[in-house]
């Protein structure tokens, strides 16, 4: 059988392991000729309190706000890595959710994610990189993070 990537999606949560989770996928990628991609969910929150309309817009506003600081560093790291405009994603979702989701759309046959960002060491593998792991179609390489 043969085993080599042809796609593998980075899923980045801009944590301080960041480097490590891309740097890996760029070993990998080299190795097996395969095309990279880049992609960030900002994490949807509920709207706080339905009957007061301005935080709704505040909500919007962050949102929109999360969006675009999300897409920048984003940007950053993929140019740091050579990776396409048009292979970087960045949506407002559930992260376990809208990675494989995002890795189906675009045929990626490879998903690699930090196994601990934001949450730490108390879910060791945390709660997006498990639910990737169970959802996803294709192969996950979760990357164990040390703590800092």
């Amino acid at each position: 059988m043969d085993s080599d990537y042809q796609h593998i999606l980075i899923a980045v949560d801009f944590s301080s392991h960041t480097d490590e989770v891309c740097n890996k996928a760029l070993a990998l990628a080299e190795r097996n000729n395969a095309k990279l991609s880049i992609c960030h969910v900002v994490e949807d929150f509920p709207l706080t309190d339905f009957a007061y309309e301005p935080m709704i817009s505040v909500d919007i506003d962050m949102r929109e706000a999360l969006l675009e600081s999300g897409k920048k560093q984003l940007a950053k790291l993929a140019d740091e890595m050579g990776i396409p405009d048009s292979q970087q994603w960045v949506e407002c979702g559930s992260p376990g959710h809208d990675i494989v989701r995002m890795a189906d759309e675009n045929q990626a046959d490879l998903i690699v994610v930090g196994s601990h960002g934001r949450r730490g060491i108390k879910m060791l593998l945390g709660s997006t990189a498990n639910a990737i792991l169970h959802h996803a179609h294709c192969d996950v390489l979760a990357v164990r993070l040390k703590d800092d």
